[in-house]
């Protein structure tokens, strides 16, 4: 199944828009992984299996995996959300941004050795660095557009003239290229933080209500998740895919920390629905 038509039909199943982030942090894992040799694919498996049922999607983090030298583990993680869950989509969040070969090869890590769903990348290069992705019509894109992160205006704001002389901030710039030309497959998402509602009711209006919208930042960061509801949903009461990592992973430290996540991750799944 095509990525898009997967996320809809999960969105249905689950009644859920949250989208669970997976993010092994050195150091944080609950005491009695600690001393484990393969803990980066226990804590990773324990929470998914605790957290599936409020989920969305699923989100693995590839640099906190890469970092531990635990590719391997991603590998096992994402397949074993494939067998043991399958129809929850996993979206690998790697951010890619090349052209040419490395892109292809990037596109290749992605969806053949990971066997991800969909994976975010930077479109700063421009469309050609996107080709390989948005070839694979079965498989997600999920572009940056208006990212969560305090230093994000200082190059996402910035305005850029188009071909009608008129001036527009950068990631509606990105947002109107998505919409109009890269989306061709029907398999485009965008990314647009929690914590700029505004900018995300502005990238709304631009995209339709068709186009999923990544929405990271309301866990740790502080969105406002009215705020981001009242902006992003279509008229479905759908269209968004809300993340949440380390309110929901480190919930607990103890040998609870799998109870204790999908206790967070059933609160927000619920305080998300209480608000659409």
């Amino acid at each position: 199944m095509r990525f898009i038509t997967t996320l809809k039909s999960r969105w249905a199943a689950s009644g859920s828009l949250l989208c669970v982030g997976i993010d092994p942090e050195p150091g944080r894992y609950p005491a009695g992984l600690a001393d484990d040799p393969d803990r980066v694919f226990a804590f990773g498996k324990a929470i998914v299996d605790a957290t599936a049922e409020y989920a969305c999607a699923f989100k693995p983090q590839i640099a906190h995996f890469a970092a531990q030298g635990a590719e391997d583990a991603l590998e096992r993680l994402i397949a074993h959300i494939h067998a043991t869950h399958p129809g929850i989509p996993v979206i690998l969040d790697a951010k890619r941004g090349d052209i040419g070969s490395t892109a292809q090869h990037y596109a290749s890590e992605a969806f053949d050795r990971y066997r991800a769903d969909a994976v975010t990348v930077n479109p700063y290069l421009g469309s050609d660095s996107l080709a390989p992705y948005l070839e694979r019509a079965d498989r997600g894109l999920v572009v940056l557009c208006r990212t969560s992160n305090p230093g994000a205006a200082e190059l996402q704001d910035l305005p850029v003239c188009g071909a009608d002389g008129t001036s527009r901030p950068l990631y509606q710039r990105v947002a109107e290229k998505a919409a109009r030309d890269w989306n061709a497959n029907g398999n485009l998402a965008l990314v647009v933080g929690a914590t700029w509602p505004g900018q995300l009711g502005e990238v709304r209006a631009i995209v339709g209500p068709s186009m999923p919208l990544l929405v990271p930042g309301i866990g740790a960061q502080g969105g406002d998740l009215d705020a981001v509801l009242r902006q992003g949903l279509n008229v479905e009461g759908t269209g968004l895919i809300i993340s949440s990592s380390r309110a929901i992973l480190y919930a607990s430290s103890g040998a609870d920390f799998a109870v204790a996540a999908a206790c967070v991750a059933r609160e927000t799944r619920d305080a998300i629905n209480r608000l659409r």
